[in-house]
Formats: C-alpha cells, sequence, structure tokens
C-alpha cells in the first residue's frame, strides 16, 4: 500500500504524519479517518476550495484534475503549481507527501 506522508501543520497534525493509503481512496478520506481534520465544507463533492492541499511528492502519479476542480482551485488560498483539491486527489501506487495550508477561504472552521 503507498504511504502518505503529512508534513506538520500547527493545528491539525502538528507532527505530522505517516499514513497507509488504500489505492482509490481520496486524500481527504484517508486524512479524516486518521484524525486529521482537514475542512471539507461542501461534503466532499469539489463545490469549494476547503481541503486544498499541496502534493510536495507524487504529484504526477495522481489522475489528472478535471475541469470543475481547475476551476475551484482558482479560488484558492495560496495557490500553487501542486495544488489539488483533497476529495479529488485519489491515491494511486505511488507515495505521496502532503502539505496542508495553513490557511483556507472559510471565515469559521466548520468543525467536522
Amino acid at each position: 500500500m503507498p504511504q502518505v506522508i503529512f508534513l506538520p501543520h500547527d493545528e491539525l497534525c502538528p507532527d505530522g504524519a505517516v499514513l497507509e493509503g488504500e489505492k482509490g481512496i481520496s486524500v481527504l478520506n484517508l486524512a479524516l479517518q486518521n484524525g486529521i481534520g482537514i475542512e471539507h465544507a461542501c461534503e466532499k463533492v469539489c463545490a469549494c476550495t476547503t481541503c486544498h492541499i499541496i502534493v510536495r511528492e507524487g504529484f504526477d502519479s495522481l489522475k489528472e484534475g478535471d475541469e470543475l476542480e481547475e476551476d475551484m482551485l482558482d479560488k484558492a488560498w495560496g495557490l500553487e503549481p501542486d495544488s489539488r483539491l483533497g476529495c479529488q486527489a485519489i491515491i494511486q501506487d505511488e507515495d505521496l507527501v502532503v502539505e496542508i495550508p495553513k490557511y483556507t477561504v472559510n471565515m469559521v472552521s466548520e468543525g467536522h
């Protein structure tokens, strides 16, 4: 199983995390299943940017984002070339290194 390495995030996972990710699961679902509370205001339907992540390693192993995801990412805070929405980044066969941005466009945490 591929590993997903979450880089340290001051609030969500201060020590970082190394998780085993089953092929076919989204990075967001893997994080949530393991207590990393990435925001997801639209309930994982690619209608917001709160689950924005930056894939520091393994980006090319992910299936290419579709037009809807690309349009949503244009609204994300801190957009980078290797940005994805966590709900749309589906784990494949390679390990990933993921950074969760410090900020989202949400004014208030959804508290999922």
